[in-house]
């Protein structure tokens, strides 16, 4: 099968760094790149005898020129802040490198030389602060999911959908989607699992469409339902606190700096192009500072659990009263009618005993125990 013409060049630099992760299972991720075996190692070679030259034609103009000079390494420093405003002397520099610079300044020189060109503002410095973050151990232990507010476009409004690894800030899914609705959020999520296989766990904001421990029904919404039957564990930011999910809302300031500032989209077609190309630069060029000025596809290796074909059976733990949810999210338990989430309808939840306090339950949908149920404040309250 041949290689997709969708932004191929960024789909070949993925599938090459991926395949050369130790341990990989290259069958699989053809599988899951939709391309041949015969495709994928023909790739494989020219990359191993022309390195970054195997994604794209094979003329190529030279990084590095030996007669360059002083003036000429300025206007490429220059030239990378124009293009990139948001960039310091670190990501320069280390840009500089990546790009075979052999003479690429280091970065207080490049600091130097963009004060020198009034391309640093007080205001910029005073920003420039640096922050220690917790981050997971590895790749697919945490996924941060959320919309990167809206914006008009000419054919009506646009909400940008993102998804980060915690781990490599690797950026799984940037969709521009024309509504904040499961309807939307659902099939990109599943290309994205086919592609990277699950998470362990997948965190987001309160509210649509998402769900929340807080609101009725709690927190299972239609698309939890689903994440949870794939056997993904779902949590959610604490209320008002944005920063329990820091690194997407701090990918979002980049997002908002290199892409959307300035610009405006005639429909959510040409928004999406835009999002193609700078998630690949993101991904596979940018230096991050928060990863020592790795780029993020460095620090990211697909996961080992695959998306399943058809859902898994729902089972539970021997001695667990188990009841069928029914309209209106109702359900009956010892004479009693709860009201679970109408998103559980005709779905089988489990009622598991606390070991400790005697009539009370833990209420399970699969592994995801979404709230308690004690009789014996029900009886006090008779």
């Amino acid at each position: 099968m041949p290689w997709q013409p969708k932004d191929l060049m960024d789909t070949k630099r993925e599938f090459v760094e991926l395949a050369l992760r130790e341990g990989a299972n290259r069958r699989e991720l053809c599988r899951r790149f939709g391309i041949g075996a015969k495709a994928a190692y023909a790739l494989l070679a020219r990359y191993a005898q022309e390195g970054d030259g195997a994604f794209k034609a094979r003329s190529r103009r030279p990084h590095v020129s030996p007669t360059r000079t002083l003036p000429a390494m300025e206007e490429e420093v220059t030239s990378l802040r124009e293009q990139h405003p948001s960039w310091g002397g670190r990501k320069i520099s280390r840009r500089l490198r990546d790009l075979d610079h052999a003479q690429a300044p280091p970065p207080s020189t490049v600091t130097a030389i963009l004060h020198r060109h009034g391309l640093i503002t007080p205001a910029a410095s005073l920003a420039a602060q640096h922050w220690q973050r917790f981050e997971h151990d590895s790749p697919n232990a945490l996924w941060q999911i959320d919309f990167k507010g809206d914006f008009a476009t000419g054919q009506g409004r646009c909400y940008p959908l993102t998804l980060l690894d915690d781990h490599s800030r690797f950026n799984l899914a940037l969709q521009a989607c024309p509504r904040v609705a499961a309807s939307a959020v659902q099939p990109c999520l599943r290309e994205v699992f086919l592609r990277y296989g699950l998470p362990m766990r997948i965190n987001a904001d309160n509210g649509a469409p998402w769900g929340s421990p807080r609101l009725a029904g709690h927190g299972l919404s239609e698309l939890s339902v689903w994440l949870i039957r794939l056997g993904i564990r779902v949590s959610h930011s604490a209320p008002y606190h944005p920063q329990t999910n820091g690194k997407i809302e701090r990918f979002h300031r980049s997002l908002k700096a290199e892409v959307l500032a300035g610009r405006s989209f005639a429909n959510l077609q040409q928004a999406q192009t835009a999002f193609e190309s700078w998630r690949g630069f993101y991904n596979h060029e940018r230096p991050h500072d928060a990863l020592n000025l790795q780029t993020p596809a460095r620090r990211y290796r697909p996961s080992l659990s695959s998306y399943p074909q058809t859902l898994p059976p729902i089972e539970y733990a021997e001695g667990d009263t188990v009841a069928l949810v029914k309209w209106n999210g109702e359900v009956h338990f010892k004479g009693n009618k709860l009201r679970v989430s109408s998103a559980l309808l005709k779905l089988p939840i489990a009622f598991r005993p606390d070991a400790k306090v005697d009539g009370c339950y833990d209420v399970f949908f699969c592994h995801h125990r979404f709230m308690k149920f004690d009789l014996n404040t029900l009886a006090q309250a008779r």
